[in-house]
């Protein structure tokens, strides 16, 4: 097949939706397939010559939104060269131009949502859901109605969508999600970071790998680190991500105030060698999410036999306690806390049963093979075309 993701940017920076992008559309290409991708980024953009599959870069676009003059006529010359369009993302630009150029040309298309109808948002920020209201009848609900098929990553998702919006239909599909397999090379990729950042050998390091942004619960697992670090000197907390919300400052002087300022480290954004090292010296991954549609740097951790602390807000989290992969809790305070105190004081033989759990759950549940043919198979069945059931939130 000649796939066609539709994605407002493929930078980095940008999470989950772009890293899975390019996971799976690698390993398609292993398959045989051919996969290309357009987005609303300026061809300028520096991270434009690292990324490893054909773009189409239309921009510069408008801030915010996103609005392309150009990606509607692009569409209506170029959907017909492709097999399959595939549109990743809500609430900016690049899905209604997809809606707009593919029904005037018969076209069927798919949209990724991920995550991005989960009802936190609406009780987060009410502000910004009365926006989405605005132009959700003729924009959002249109793009969904119409799609071929409407992909979750997991059934929790599919369910929390519902609840978002009472005007909703879709083609609901659930598609298996996850990522390669990480590096295996332990050794090497541990000593790369740890000769880094040098005041963390010897120490138990619980890791935090994502964008610092307030849904993630950054706070949370700070104040739960303070609150357990004295049970062990050795104990660091390292918080790796962009600091997209600019949050890092206040995040800080919380650190600070608590007195563990010198056993907290903040390497930034970390990528390649340095992002496997950490996994890789790592005891055990925190993700204390208010919500977090699947959570990549989840399945990275378990890629690399890393257990993982996450919340009930994680929509995996389900599959992740029944695997053994990890301890699950509420995304509060004294549930954060009480998934570290249930880690520290495991026995070192429960930590490596946890470990193996971590390892088999990856390969059984979220390999970029089950991803990849999961996709396909939603592709391959995209006519004829089912009726669409109507669903009320």
């Amino acid at each position: 097949m000649k796939i066609l993701h539709v994605l407002p940017t493929v930078d980095p920076q940008g999470g989950g939706p772009m890293e899975g992008v390019r996971q799976r559309g690698l390993r398609l290409l292993e398959m045989g397939h051919r996969v290309e991708i357009v987005t609303l980024d300026d061809p300028a953009a520096c991270f434009l010559a690292c990324f490893p599959l054909p773009v189409h870069a239309l921009g510069p676009s408008s801030r915010g939104y996103l609005y392309n003059p150009r990606l509607v006529p692009w569409l209506m010359a170029h959907a017909r060269d492709y097999d399959a369009v595939v549109v990743n993302g809500l609430w900016q630009y690049h899905g209604y131009a997809t809606w707009r150029a593919l029904t005037r040309l018969g076209l069927p298309y798919y949209v990724f949502t991920h995550g991005m109808l989960d009802p936190w948002f609406k009780k987060t920020y009410p502000l910004k859901h009365l926006k989405k209201w605005l132009y959700w009848p003729w924009a959002e609900y249109r793009v969904l109605r119409d799609a071929a098929g409407v992909l979750f990553t997991s059934e929790e998702e599919r369910l929390q969508a519902r609840r978002s919006f009472w005007l909703y239909r879709a083609r609901e599909r659930v598609v298996a999600y996850g990522t390669a397999q990480p590096p295996q090379d332990a050794e090497r990729l541990r000593e790369g970071f740890l000769a880094a950042h040098p005041q963390l050998r010897g120490k138990r390091i619980v890791l935090f790998l994502s964008r610092i942004h307030e849904k993630k619960g950054c706070d949370l697992l700070l104040q739960a680190f303070a609150a357990e670090a004295a049970a062990d000197p050795s104990l660091h907390l390292v918080m790796a991500g962009p600091d997209q919300g600019g949050l890092q400052a206040g995040l800080q002087a919380q650190a600070a105030a608590a007195g563990i300022a010198d056993r907290v480290c903040w390497p930034g954004m970390l990528a390649g060698d340095a992002k496997w090292g950490a996994f890789h010296a790592a005891e055990v991954f925190a993700l204390p999410s208010h919500q977090e549609n699947f959570g990549i740097a989840v399945a990275e951790a378990l890629g690399c036999g890393l257990p993982v602390l996450i919340s009930d807000k994680v929509n995996i989290w389900r599959e992740i306690e029944a695997d053994g992969a990890g301890i699950v809790a509420p995304d509060t305070l004294e549930g954060t806390r009480r998934s570290l105190q249930q880690w520290l004081a495991l026995t070192p033989l429960r930590r490596a049963e946890f470990r193996q759990h971590a390892t088999a759950a990856f390969r059984r549940r979220y390999s970029v093979d089950a991803m990849a043919v999961s996709l396909l198979g939603v592709l391959d069945a995209g006519n004829p075309r089912p009726a669409p059931n109507e669903v009320t939130a």
